[in-house]
């Protein structure tokens, strides 16, 4: 014969309050992590391939001793840092 599990008052409350605080406080997805990667890569992405583009067409119509395309370049790469820094600082109060 099977011996049947004794499951009593306590256990079972127990178990309650566990699913409860699962259900409450749920453990960070590992997605969560691949699309701050992501949103991080595009805010830097974007501005950079944005400024190499305008910089690339200021060469060809106002041409000066220094490249606007190299200037543009790390520009872009500027504007995105203080992008994805304010992202960042944002989403960790969000969590807070």
């Amino acid at each position: 014969m099977k011996e049947e599990k004794d499951t009593s008052a306590d256990e079972i409350g127990r178990l309650a309050l566990r699913m409860k605080s699962a259900r409450d406080n749920p453990a960070p997805s590992p997605l969560a992590g691949i699309s701050t990667f992501g949103m991080i890569g595009w805010s830097i992405a974007v501005p950079t391939v944005g400024g190499a583009f305008l910089g690339h067409w200021l060469d060809r119509i106002a041409p000066q001793e220094f490249s606007w395309t190299i200037a543009l370049i790390l520009g872009g790469v500027v504007l995105g840092g203080l992008i994805s820094w304010t992202w960042i600082e944002k989403e960790g109060r969000a969590d807070d």
